[in-house]
């Protein structure tokens, strides 16, 4: 069997090491999007005044620094900003009084923003498919103020190589212990029904997730899932020892190309869903609570009793439900072989993303020697699989 120690911890850790991760990504996500639409929203208020000059042919409009870090509450959390300054020496010819640059995006006054957390999902959805942030902006803010055509040109610039420089990183220094794959369906192409985003996420040995990968694809596709992973290990990344995902044949014929030796564990939540569409509606109660005592169970050997009893319960009247299960025993079970048990519950489901791009979802439907290597070089694990 497989043990994970978290570092600082005892074994019995529990979930310490899976924090939030959305919560993780919507607060540096917030923060990053915020100082990058300040930036562009000085810059340029800045260049808009580019050909004013004193005597001495010195502009009368610069950027002088930061202003002192202010925290703006948010759903997301306290978000800490440090909005840019600007010295703008020009005076109103009426009043004689001196002009002040003003931000139309992070007003003076403003302590509180609920919007923030809407950021990520609308930026995703309107930049990554439309190439317009516009409305992503605007969703965040609450009004269009500010957001000049060079303002948006020069986010999107940056966003862009930031895509850019996240697809192309050198994951080679990092061990992923478990993987998390599954593909978000999205409705905002029409033209393309089976495009969908190819998501994976990484658990270090220390407990920490991270985004691995995220990529366009097409639903079921074993070349868009392999052109992915291919270029994972083409970068560098080693083969995880266990990948989480649902049943889609094109996940799992690419994951044995491309990284044989990873083991398997199938999506209970997929599974669940697909032993329920075979039942009457009558019998899913039952049938729930049978599956419930199979993921459930103490252990291995409890949890294949629980499927003998499925088996027996619901066998003669609905064998294709039950075959569901009994076929895929192996690999619906495989996440008891791996400790400390705390973990199990986020092994035997791609719940960690499907929490992350609920929201992503949901917004895009209205808007339309790996042996000895797993033994000794990963810190923190602990291989002695008895099987």
């Amino acid at each position: 069997m497989l043990k994970v120690v978290q570092r600082g911890e005892e074994s019995d850790g529990g979930t310490a090491g899976f924090p939030s991760f959305i919560d993780e990504i919507v607060h540096d996500g917030a923060r990053k999007m915020l100082a990058a639409a300040l930036q562009a929203e000085v810059a340029a208020y800045v260049e808009q005044f580019a050909d004013q000059v004193d005597e001495d042919g010195r502009r009368l409009v610069v950027r002088t620094g930061y202003h002192q870090p202010r925290t703006v509450v948010t759903s997301a959390g306290a978000v800490e900003v440090k909005a840019p300054r600007v010295n703008d020496k020009r005076t109103d010819p009426e009043t004689g009084e001196r002009q002040r640059f003003s931000s139309a995006i992070l007003p003076a006054w403003a302590r509180r923003s609920p919007q923030i957390t809407e950021v990520l999902p609308l930026l995703y959805l309107h930049g990554l498919s439309s190439g317009d942030f516009a409305p992503a902006l605007m969703q965040f803010l609450g009004t269009g103020a500010g957001l000049s055509a060079s303002s948006i040109t020069r986010l999107m610039t940056q966003w862009q190589d930031e895509a850019r420089a996240f697809a192309a990183r050198d994951p080679s220094s990092v061990d992923y212990v478990y993987l998390w794959a599954d593909r978000i369906h999205l409705k905002i192409r029409l033209k393309q029904e089976k495009l969908c985003l190819l998501v994976m996420i990484g658990v270090r040995a220390d407990g920490r997730k991270e985004l691995v990968a995220l990529a366009d694809g097409f639903r079921e596709s074993h070349e868009s899932w392999a052109d992915l992973l291919r270029d994972c290990r083409r970068r560098g990344m080693r083969a995880p020892i266990l990948a989480v995902g649902d049943g889609a044949l094109g996940f799992w014929k690419a994951l044995r190309e491309v990284f044989p030796q990873t083991k398997e564990q199938r999506c209970w939540f997929h599974k669940q869903a697909n032993v329920l569409a075979a039942l009457p509606k009558s019998a899913h109660r039952g049938a729930l609570a049978a599956m419930k005592e199979i993921y459930n169970a103490e252990d291995a050997d409890k949890a294949r009793a629980a499927i003998t009893a499925f088996e027996r319960d619901y066998g003669a009247k609905f064998p294709k439900a039950v075959a569901k299960i009994v076929d895929d025993a192996d690999v619906l079970l495989e996440f008891y072989h791996y400790y400390p048990a705390e973990h199990w519950i986020h092994l035997r489901t791609t719940n960690p993303i499907e929490s992350t791009f609920a929201t992503v979802r949901l917004r895009s439907k209205v808007t339309k020697g790996p042996g000895s290597r797993a033994a000794g070089a990963r810190d923190g694990i602990q291989a002695d699989r008895g099987r």
